[in-house]
């Protein structure tokens, strides 16, 4: 087990080198339109070229990423080219309102897939159909779609939850639901289709073992051949679409912070994106391999936990 631990913690920082080089390499690799965007229009080739020494991008790529991961190690992630804040400090105020958004998403998308996902393999017939439309539907529509349909419905029609903003927890508990209730929204339902999908035909195929066949003819209840094997041995796929579904939730967030005008990661990267200031986008890419890599992380330990053969690959 631990040697399946430190396999997976190295592929993990694998990984983690190999995003933030290549998105470094993209966004460094252009030094002087970089400088040049700093200085604006009007700008001359002298003031550029100084401008790229004083930011130190006219030193080799490699130099300049084993110093930006040096410093990440250290805690410091530079500062914004334009404001001139520490990326650090923006990041403290922007990421508890991303994952105030997606956890919640997340933990829901688990239960709610499972959850109909074994229903409908179980059930079968009307119940089985019903939920393959509703996966197929909230698959296809973006969740951009469904969060401006969310504030029709629910913010301008109807007046229950807020259109716009976010409030902290620490400051109203109340309205820190009310605030997150339509964005989360927004994304779990197309996680939550797609997550269904998944554990329904995950739990098909693992009723369809003869080791379940077995138990069946022995005179083993219904209930504890799906909820203490069949299950079990279905988690697996299910924990991976669930560990992919992160990266989902948190693309989504990119756009439905747009929508609610949140605070976020989602919107400060488009922000940054919009301005060429690279050290701030540096900063979310890092929070988000972050995120990923440790959600990855957390469901491989699970799925060797709950299946043996998963420990001796």
């Amino acid at each position: 087990m631990l040697l399946n631990v430190l396999k997976q913690l190295g592929r993990s920082i694998a990984v983690f080198l190999v995003v933030t080089f290549v998105t470094f390499a993209l966004m460094y690799g252009n030094g002087w339109g970089i400088a040049s965007s700093a200085l604006g229009i009007g700008a001359t080739d002298e003031s550029i070229q100084a401008k790229m020494v004083q930011l130190g991008l006219d030193r080799p790529l490699l130099v300049q990423y084993g110093e930006w991961l040096f410093n990440v190690l250290t805690g410091d992630l530079g500062r914004s080219f334009y404001s001139g804040q520490e990326v650090t400090a923006a990041l403290a105020t922007r990421v508890p309102v991303t994952l105030s958004v997606v956890i919640p998403a997340l933990i829901l998308t688990a239960l709610i897939s499972v959850l109909l996902g074994v229903t409908a393999a179980v059930k079968g017939g009307t119940t089985d159909r019903f939920v393959q439309v509703l996966s197929v539907a909230g698959t296809a529509i973006p969740s951009f779609i469904i969060a401006i349909a969310l504030v029709f419905a629910f913010a301008i029609n109807w007046r229950i939850f807020p259109a716009t903003g976010y409030v902290p927890f620490d400051v109203d508990p109340t309205l820190w639901v009310l605030s997150i209730a339509l964005p989360m929204l927004s994304l779990l339902i197309g996680a939550v289709a797609g997550g269904a999908q998944q554990f329904r035909t995950a739990m098909l195929d693992t009723l369809g073992n003869d080791y379940v066949r077995t138990l069946r003819a022995r005179g083993m209840k219904e209930g504890p051949i799906i909820f203490q094997h069949a299950l079990r041995n279905a988690a697996a796929p299910g924990l991976t679409v669930v560990s992919l579904t992160t990266l989902s939730l948190l693309g989504g967030a990119v756009f439905v912070e747009q929508v609610f005008a949140l605070p976020g990661l989602g919107k400060l990267s488009v922000e940054s994106a919009k301005s060429s200031d690279v050290p701030m986008v540096m900063g979310t890419v890092l929070v988000f391999t972050l995120i990923v890599l440790i959600v990855n992380f957390a469901s491989d330990l699970a799925i060797q936990a709950l299946n043996p053969k998963a420990r001796a690959r």
